[in-house]
């Protein structure tokens, strides 16, 4: 019996192929992506080290859209590894459609100054 829906498990077979091509290091760290139905993750993720270097969420947002929220982490991520020297990252979407709140958290973390 199967207890997850079938989008989900879609969404999860894709993320293990995206996993197998990409991978990150402390030089330039995968930026790992999650979107729930309320909040969007983001996390630097060093694979070789197997640690988080940083991560940011719209869940410590009090008020806003979830455009305003993916927008919002985004530019928080970008402001966080600005500050630890990181400068390019390679971008996991982890599954999800390079589209809607994905590509605005993108897009907002390319104008704040990362590179992938």
């Amino acid at each position: 019996m199967k207890t997850k829906n079938i989008k989900t498990e879609k969404r999860l077979r894709l993320k293990k192929k995206i996993r197998m091509r990409i991978s990150g290091d402390a030089t330039r760290p995968r930026l790992a992506v999650f979107r729930s139905n309320k909040f969007i993750y983001a996390q630097a993720v060093d694979d070789v080290k197997g640690v988080t270097i940083a991560a940011a969420s719209d869940a410590v947002m009090e008020k806003g859209t979830k455009v305003a929220g993916a927008e919002y982490t985004g530019k928080t991520i970008a402001k966080l590894l600005k500050d630890k020297g990181i400068t390019s990252v390679v971008f996991d979407r982890g599954g999800f459609k390079y589209a809607g709140r994905v590509k605005i958290l993108a897009d907002a973390a390319r104008a704040s100054g990362l590179n992938f």
